[in-house]
């Protein structure tokens, strides 16, 4: 019997280092990974960046076409230091920010209850369904005139604007999620005698979360874009009214400046929402 324990003993501890063993070689190849991605991704943009500048150098456009990298670097710096026609660029981001967040704010937490509930109650998605079908093929700015019309130029009008826009996506995403819920699930914790409360709570909600999060990241990229377009429609602050303007007077170097700065806060948003989604949903990809 001993040895019998003995063997046993040492049979999980061998297992238990060769469990460990490989957890190790799956870190070290994720990093491997991951530096070569990033290494990967620092080429790209440099090879980008080396283009531009031949090209300009070259001369293949005119500067009023395509500016170079220097002149755009100047641009932003003189933006920076004095703002665009006396408005300093913080209160142009701070335009744009604040329209795209709380129309972001209500369509979460509008979409995500109303689209889990149409996933799970058929009469719900009856009468929400067939409405944010008919309007989201629709592009934004066909109904936004409208929206000027009734709410005027200001802000209200462009968060309702955007809103519309990023409560489709959310919306969608979750009535997908409970859709692909496992049944035996639900079907289990109610033979347990679960409450249809906690079984929404503590199953169909936790096991959507990874969608929730796939259709937020979504919504704020066609928010985004919307929230540019509106902007140059019909606004008198914002990033996208800045290039606008730029363009009506060949200032392509702020276009530039303009475009760069979309781009690079959009990233980081993207990047924040992702940093989130491994912070709350912690069991993505380890289940």
């Amino acid at each position: 019997m001993a040895l019998d324990n003995n063997q046993n003993n040492k049979k999980e501890k061998s297992n238990a280092s060769q469990n460990a063993e490989k957890t190790i070689s799956r870190e070290s190849n994720k990093n491997k990974k991951s530096k070569t991605e990033r290494a990967l991704t620092f080429l790209t943009w440099a090879s980008i960046f080396i283009l531009w500048y031949v090209i300009t150098k070259l001369g293949i456009f005119t500067p009023t076409l395509l500016p170079g990298p220097v002149r755009v670097w100047r641009a932003f710096l003189r933006i920076l230091e004095n703002g665009y026609n006396g408005v300093p660029l913080w209160v142009h981001l701070g335009a744009s920010f604040k329209r795209l967040f709380v129309a972001l704010f209500f369509a979460i937490f509008s979409a995500v209850p109303l689209g889990l509930l149409s996933g799970y109650f058929n009469k719900i998605e009856a009468v929400i369904d067939s409405v944010v079908e008919f309007y989201r093929p629709l592009p934004p700015l066909a109904y936004y005139t409208l929206l000027v019309l009734w709410f005027g130029i200001d802000d209200t009008s462009k968060q309702i604007l955007l809103f519309l826009a990023a409560f489709a996506p959310i919306y969608i995403a979750c009535v997908s999620a409970v859709r692909k819920l496992n049944q035996d699930f639900v079907l289990s914790a109610k033979s347990l005698g679960a409450a249809q409360k906690d079984v929404f709570f503590k199953i169909v909600l936790p096991a959507s979360l990874p969608e929730i999060f796939t259709g937020i990241r979504t919504a704020f990229g066609v928010a985004y874009t919307t929230l540019v377009s509106s902007e140059m429609v019909a606004a008198t602050s914002g990033i996208g009214w800045m290039v606008l303007d730029a363009s009506n007077f060949l200032k392509s170097d702020v276009i530039f400046v303009g475009i760069i700065i979309m781009g690079i806060t959009g990233v980081i948003i993207d990047a924040g929402l992702r940093f989130l989604e491994r912070k709350i949903i912690f069991w993505k990809g380890h289940v």
